[in-house]
């Protein structure tokens, strides 16, 4: 049999799968909550948000106001990381409809006093709860209540606000609903607003043909700071394969000093908790990660679970890979890509659990030696509820901890892991190129439930893939490209240095680079400086002075009319940092336009002045219309409006 409850609490947002997933924020952002709170007949409800730190006792509780419709809004700022939990609460409040009701009836000239002596029931129980000074004012009320000669005063106070707001203060809750309870996830700040730099450690050698090592990634540190990247991604550093070697642009025979592809890992010299012989010692390579801190990176790891056929694995754990009547394992392949050199987890082993606590304490042991990022390779070839208990068991002890899906896959797959625990999703932003996909492809991610779990890293290139719009693409292109990506989304990457150096020859017919470094050593001058590295260099320093470009949600697309011209404002969330971005998606010919402010969203109208600041140039403008000219070059294809009003 059902209680009493007459309040009903429907539709409650934000929630994942109703409640079976966390959404995400990070320290200090706010959670905003709506709800549908309804009751039968007229009586007056309240609502609340309660929440609390899975380490605190108390539930804190915010109020919630109507907004139309039964429909019902709150917010709370989470302080600290780790997970909230939030639910909704709905009440009848008889305090606040007994003083509705009589102030209609007092309205209407009639005569309360029996009403009023029915208010002294309400009044009473608030006087252990009251201030001192509220406690004189209710016990004066109480008095007049039931004193006929005090009828006007009584009235008077019946109606008041003094005392609405004393009982909203103390509210009585009989016959309480409240929903399940939510979770939320806080993170650090990274997990929001990151900027990537990928390279081979082993092409970072001042002397072409020879491995690069450690050592010689310490020496481009300062380069990857000054460039304004704060996280460097290294491809796996662990021993390479040497059974089934891969040799140069992916023939599947390898030569005498062909090095393979990083990611056939394991070999005599060791498996997944070892560094490759030729990049250095555990020492180096911890000295690597404390030197990039000082500079403000962090270092970031590859966790790439597959094993090359002379992994230690192989040997001591025969059970973790699935075996063909003829004594071999078939290679991993993710069609149309064959993997010969790496041979796929078996998860389905009988031996699981030793797996699933190898696959752990390899990644503890990383984070042991200094490492708080990592960039997990293909996650979605491995178990959902796998990756669910990984990353809540790292989590538990290590919160700083960031994972990087690396799933160019499937949209649903994608959320999936997400929706599991992943911080940070690489994307189709590699292909979204013209106006129509861009902003459908923005707004499915900020204005569907994915904005709630799913933080996106835009990447234009990646060791795997190159993109056709970037094969042979001139410079104007690869400004843009960074440039939409750095402004879109508050996390990027960058594959470098062959993107500033604008390396895009590739296999015919396919968005593979010729000739990659995935399975060659390649030298650089990677001190060259170039129009694209100081415009990186300048848009990065941008976007870590500027909230409202260190996330991704607070996005509007602006009317422009021109097809080749995207228009967008962002803003932070108090809008004391607004932009205005408008990006040509021209490289060859210059582009104008009239672009319309979001003047609503600015407060302002047409005819009041706005300054817009070019972040790049610093020239000035002072707009006082709600429609303007813009014109864009393939020099410098896109405008960083910071807007002063």
């Amino acid at each position: 049999m059902q209680n009493q409850r007459r309040v009903v609490i429907d539709a409650v947002s934000p929630q994942i799968n109703c409640g079976d997933f966390f959404i995400k924020r990070i320290k200090n952002e706010i959670v905003n909550i709506d709800a549908h709170v309804l009751v039968d007949g007229h009586d007056v409800i309240a609502a609340a948000v309660l929440f609390k730190h899975e380490k605190d006792r108390q539930w804190s509780e915010t109020r919630m106001h109507h907004v139309e419709n039964d429909e019902w809004k709150s917010s709370f700022i989470m302080e600290k990381q780790g997970f909230y939990a939030y639910k909704v609460q709905g009440w009848v409040d008889y305090a606040l409809n007994w003083q509705h009701g009589i102030e209609r009836k007092i309205d209407d000239n009639q005569h309360v006093k029996s009403e009023l002596l029915e208010g002294v029931t309400y009044l009473v129980p608030l006087l252990k709860k009251a201030t001192k000074t509220e406690k004189t004012y209710l016990e004066q009320c109480i008095s007049d209540f039931k004193n006929d000669s005090k009828y006007t005063a009584a009235i008077k106070a019946a109606k008041s606000k003094k005392l609405h707001d004393i009982f909203f203060k103390y509210p009585q809750k009989h016959l309480i609903n409240e929903t399940q309870d939510f979770q939320v996830y806080v993170d650090r700040k990274k997990a929001r607003f990151s900027t990537w730099y990928e390279f081979f450690p082993r092409s970072s050698s001042e002397t072409e043909g020879q491995h690069g090592t450690f050592k010689d990634c310490e020496r481009l540190l300062p380069r990857v700071a000054e460039m304004g990247f704060d996280t460097l991604y290294f491809p796996p550093v662990h021993p390479i394969g040497e059974v089934n070697r891969k040799g140069k642009n992916n023939t599947t025979e390898a030569k005498e000093g062909d090095v393979g592809s990083a990611w056939g890992i394991g070999s005599k010299y060791g498996g997944h908790k070892d560094l490759h012989p030729e990049l250095g010692s555990i020492t180096d390579f911890k000295r690597l990660v404390k030197k990039a801190k000082t500079l403000g990176i962090e270092i970031a790891m590859d966790y790439a679970l597959q094993a090359a056929p002379d992994h230690p694995w192989v040997n001591s754990h025969p059970d973790w890979f699935k075996w063909r009547p003829d004594g071999t394992v078939q290679y991993a392949e993710n069609p149309p890509k064959k993997y010969q050199d790496i041979l796929p987890i078996y998860w389905e082993s009988s031996d699981y659990k030793n797996l699933w606590k190898e696959c752990l304490d390899t990644m503890l042991y990383w984070i042991d030696c200094g490492i708080n990022v990592f960039r997990v390779d293909n996650p979605h070839t491995k178990p959902y509820f796998f990756w669910n208990w990984l990353i809540s068991e790292v989590k538990k002890q290590h919160p700083d901890v960031i994972f990087l899906a690396e799933a160019f896959t499937k949209p649903k797959v994608m959320q999936r892991l997400a929706k599991e625990g992943y911080t940070q999703s690489y994307t189709y932003f590699t292909w979204r190129d013209n106006k129509h996909e861009l902003i459908e492809y923005m707004t499915e991610l900020t204005q569907t439930d994915q904005r709630e779990y799913m933080q996106p890293n835009f990447w234009p290139n990646t060791p795997d893939i190159n993109p056709f719009h970037l094969q042979g693409a001139n410079e104007s292109k690869y400004l843009q490209r960074y440039a939409l990506a750095a402004t879109l989304s508050s996390s990027i990457g960058i594959y470098g240095p062959v993107f500033e150096h604008m390396i895009s020859d590739a296999i015919p017919g396919k968005e593979e680079y010729y000739m990659s470094e995935k399975f060659q050593l390649k030298h650089y001058d990677w001190f060259k400086e170039n129009k694209l590295t100081l415009l990186i260099s300048k848009i990065n320093a941008i976007r870590h002075e500027n909230e409202a470009l260190q996330q991704t949600n607070n996005i509007k697309f602006c009317n422009i009319e021109n097809d080749n011209l995207l228009a967008f404002y962002k803003w932070n969330t108090d809008r004391t940092n607004e932009v205005l971005i408008i990006i040509s998606l021209d490289q060859y010919y210059a582009q104008q336009g009239n672009v319309q402010l979001p003047m609503q969203d600015l407060n302002s109208h047409n005819g009041q002045q706005i300054r817009v600041e070019d972040l790049v140039t610093g020239s000035s403008y002072n707009w006082h219309n709600e429609w303007n000219f813009v014109e864009l070059h393939p020099t410098l294809p896109f405008h960083i409006f910071k807007i002063h009003k």
